[in-house]
């Protein structure tokens, strides 16, 4: 795949972000109350809750943020892509460009938590880990998800319906991994459980780069 396309299109996509940075800030806002909102009205929960609700609040903040990927492209703008780049090469510069959007928006969730709600953390580098596998998984499969929606008469919500047995799973594997970096307890099978969402990410890659062309046919 050509790098320097894919530069460019991740520099387009960062500078469509950044003109339209209410829906950034709006995000941001969104992961701010809702930490705020538990906070006054739980105060400093429990190791597990503050795992589970970590995770809870990473699965909302990926559908507002990456499910527009594709949703706010429009008909014309496909056309033009489509004259100068390669579906494979535009695949993966949204996958590229969502994981890093997604990784960068986990930390400052990361952050707020740690300020309202307190750190349970034990090995902050085993979570931020875990963080590092979650943002992959997540903004992988809601970028493949987004880009079937975009070709289904812009149905957002399609991506509900297709991503709810995929990412249930997922989120469930990620709150077993996280707990091994926030309670001093033995997990059985973790590296297991790390390998097969690292498995699932790289195969919603292959699958999005293999399937995405005859998407973009249409």
């Amino acid at each position: 795949m050509p790098t320097s396309q894919i530069i460019n299109l991740i520099r387009k996509d960062a500078t469509i972000e950044w003109r339209q940075k209410h829906t950034l800030f709006g995000v941001l806002l969104y992961v701010g109350s809702t930490v705020f909102a538990v906070y006054m009205m739980n105060g400093q929960p429990e190791p597990k809750v503050w795992n589970a609700l970590f995770w809870l609040i990473q699965l909302f903040v990926t559908v507002n943020s990456i499910a527009k990927s594709f949703l706010q492209e429009s008909q014309a703008r496909y056309r033009y892509y489509f004259s100068i780049v390669s579906p494979g090469v535009f695949m993966a510069s949204k996958l590229i460009y969502n994981l890093a959007l997604q990784l960068l928006i986990s930390l400052v969730s990361l952050a707020l938590f740690w300020l309202m709600l307190g750190s349970p953390i034990i090995q902050i580098g085993l979570f931020l880990s875990v963080t590092l596998l979650g943002g992959m998984a997540l903004s992988t499969v809601f970028t493949f998800l987004s880009a079937i929606a975009a070709k289904a008469n812009q149905n957002a919500a399609l991506m509900a319906v297709l991503g709810f047995p995929i990412i249930t799973p997922v989120l469930m594997i990620l709150s077993k991994l996280a707990t091994k970096a926030i309670l001093p307890v033995y997990q059985e099978g973790w590296w297991q459980l790390a390998s097969v969402l690292c498995l699932l990410s790289l195969l919603v890659v292959i699958l999005s780069l293999i399937l995405f062309p005859f998407l973009w046919k249409e």
